[in-house]
């Protein structure tokens, strides 16, 4: 169990601070592992929290000169990120579950088409309040609205993705840990792996070139929407 949750660490922290698909590997190994949906939802989150921390120092060439936006959209993922936590741990779980493939498969159609709106704050925010309550491909929400939103290019955004993905982790966390049904035991293997993925992720995403890094990151978008989709609409 423990070398299942190390190595989807891994493969959850290159994939998320590459592509903000994290979840796509750490949500189904803890179910793997055992947890039911809850307990493994607020896990992961934990175990997001704690081992996404080393994306940030990794980040720390793009993120330069952002210091401003980060303060400003890290207050909203922090409100958005605490009002999530508190819709899981309150209302019926599965809320979500049939918005969220159009979620996730417009956002990748965002990533793959490049066209340009003005503000993010609105949608930083909704897109936080989704990562508290259910964090897989939240990432991919935030990427989409800031290169929508921002300018200086895919590496650039995606560094700031990987600190707001933080923020609200960090929040939503703070509040399972103290309510949710935290399962500490496999929270420690995958954290583990998480630290050494994140820490990786930027340095791999430097080294491929934006454009097939762009389309990479859609497709696996569009096709986690589809699965998505199919486990809400057909199960």
């Amino acid at each position: 169990m423990w070398l299942l949750l190390f190595g989807a660490g891994i493969a959850a922290g290159v994939s998320g601070t590459i592509a903000g698909l994290a979840s796509l590997f750490s949500y189904p190994a803890l179910l793997l592992a055992g947890l039911p949906a809850t307990a493994a939802n607020v896990t992961n989150t934990v175990a997001l929290a704690l081992g996404s921390i080393t994306a940030v120092p990794s980040s720390r060439r793009e993120l330069a000169g952002q210091a401003a936006t980060v303060r400003k959209l890290g207050t909203v993922c922090a409100l958005g990120g605490a009002g999530g936590a508190a819709l899981l741990l309150v209302t019926p779980p599965g809320i979500f579950q049939r918005i969220v493939p159009f979620l996730i498969g417009g956002a990748s159609v965002v990533i793959l088409l490049r066209p340009r709106f003005r503000g993010a704050t609105a949608g930083v925010f909704a897109a936080s309040v989704y990562s508290g309550y259910f964090a897989a491909a939240s990432g991919v929400l935030l990427l989409a609205l800031l290169l929508a939103t921002t300018s200086g290019g895919l590496l650039r955004a995606n560094a700031l993705k990987n600190v707001l993905v933080v923020i609200t982790d960090v929040v939503a966390a703070a509040g399972f840990a103290v309510f949710g049904p935290v399962d500490w035991v496999r929270a420690v293997p995958l954290t583990a792996g998480l630290l050494l993925g994140s820490w990786l992720g930027p340095m791999i995403a430097r080294k491929v070139p934006e454009a097939p890094l762009r389309a990479g990151i859609a497709l696996a978008g569009l096709g986690l929407a589809v699965k998505l989709g199919v486990d809400a609409f057909m199960s």
